[in-house]
């Protein structure tokens, strides 16, 4: 039984009013900005993108608040290569198709160390971020990505509990507002062409398939431990095949990995547009 105390204050009028509003909205093409608004009220982060994935195909943007001084920065750089080692785009990839999760409990042991992280993540100024998963159809699932940055309200355990709570009915509305307006967004979506066969290409004339598996690892943020846990082997054999690695694409650090493999992500990239 639900305490009608908990019910029963001020805050929860006002989360009440919020969400009656949202749901009256979910079928319609303000939906969106709405939930952006109802959020905000919820816990006050900084940035926020609603990204649409299907498969392996590049994400679509459905809405974002980022001004146009930090677009390429924060989206068109996600959108074209970033989005391969994101933690999020991984766990939809793995199967995550509903709750709310902190970024950490997603990303591998190093992440924090990675360069992904580094050029993409802290550029932008980001401290923390949230992600919000819902399968809107059998093979599509939305994420509502929350970010909070060095200057803006930290993420508190209570205001992730809070999201948590939350997240089945904005689960509901968002499979709602799919339902009325995904058709709007099929075409595009489909036409996003998965950049994923530059991890199957990086590397493919001068790399074993191990090595590339480990590659991967490695740039997602993973440990030389936590890549031997991936696959099985022994740390030592991890480091045999980074030595590896090095030697055959002439590079002496995971900083020239990782522009290494950006460059032939962007060089795919083109390649397909140019189809």
């Amino acid at each position: 039984m639900i305490a009608p105390d908990s019910l029963a204050t001020a805050d929860s009028q006002a989360w009440h009013q919020h969400l009656a509003r949202l749901i009256r909205s979910a079928g319609g093409t303000g939906f969106p900005g709405l939930l952006e608004q109802t959020l905000q009220a919820l816990c006050g982060f900084d940035t926020i993108l609603i990204n649409t994935y299907k498969g392996q195909h590049r994400p679509l943007l459905i809405h974002d608040n980022y001004p146009p001084s930090r677009r390429e920065q924060g989206i068109e750089r996600y959108l074209s290569e970033a989005y391969l080692l994101d933690p999020f785009f991984k766990a939809v990839h793995d199967g995550l198709d509903g709750g709310a999760y902190r970024l950490r409990e997603l990303a591998p042991d190093r992440f924090e160390s990675s360069d992904y992280y580094h050029h993409y993540y802290r550029a932008l100024g980001l401290a923390d971020e949230v992600g919000l998963f819902a399968r809107v159809d059998a093979d599509v699932v939305m994420v509502v990505s929350l970010g909070f940055t060095d200057q803006g309200p930290r993420l508190t355990r209570r205001t992730l509990q809070a999201l948590r709570h939350a997240s089945p009915v904005l689960e509901a509305l968002l499979g709602e507002y799919w339902k009325w307006q995904g058709h709007r967004f099929q075409a595009s979506l489909e036409e996003h062409e998965p950049v994923e066969a530059a991890f199957d290409s990086f590397g493919q004339e001068t790399l074993t398939q191990r090595e590339r598996e480990i590659v991967r690892l490695l740039l997602a943020g993973h440990s030389t431990k936590s890549a031997a846990r991936e696959l099985d082997i022994s740390d030592g054999t991890v480091k045999v095949h980074r030595k590896h690695i090095y030697q055959r694409l002439e590079i002496s650090s995971q900083s020239q990995l990782f522009r290494l493999f950006l460059d032939h992500v962007a060089l795919v990239s083109r390649q397909q547009t140019e189809q």
